[in-house]
């Protein structure tokens, strides 16, 4: 019984920057981590980042490193992705994942390994 729902997403030229949100109802602290998946057209859904909520410690993709960066707001019941310098490659559905119990490494960037989704916020990248 866990909901999330994303925003921000939008339309921005490569270089740009956004913020999107991922905010939490339900059994909030039963969850053991937040991760942000993304799925282009005609890809497989794949991994961004993730967030460990009891300390907050934070593991992203290759693709996402240095220009990505994951962040909390306990009070709002929410975590962010703040995305700098954009890509068209970038361009895709960003969805943000939970699960309850913890995960190694390889399962953790599998979007199988997740069984609480969100709808998802579309993010396209012009150049």
């Amino acid at each position: 019984q866990v909901q999330l729902a994303e925003s921000g997403g939008g339309l921005v030229q490569a270089g740009d920057s956004l913020r999107l949100s991922c905010a939490a109802s339900g059994r909030i602290g039963s969850r053991y981590s937040l991760a942000w998946f993304r799925q282009a057209p005609g890809k497989e859904r794949a991994f961004v980042g993730i967030m460990r909520l009891i300390d907050n410690n934070t593991f992203y993709a290759d693709s996402a490193k240095g220009r990505f960066t994951m962040s909390r707001d306990n009070a709002r019941n929410t975590v962010y992705l703040q995305m700098n310098s954009l890509k068209p490659e970038d361009t895709a559905i960003y969805y943000c994942a939970t699960r309850l119990t913890a995960l190694n490494t390889m399962a953790m960037v599998s979007a199988r390994s997740y069984s609480y989704w969100g709808q998802g916020t579309q993010v396209t990248v012009s150049s």
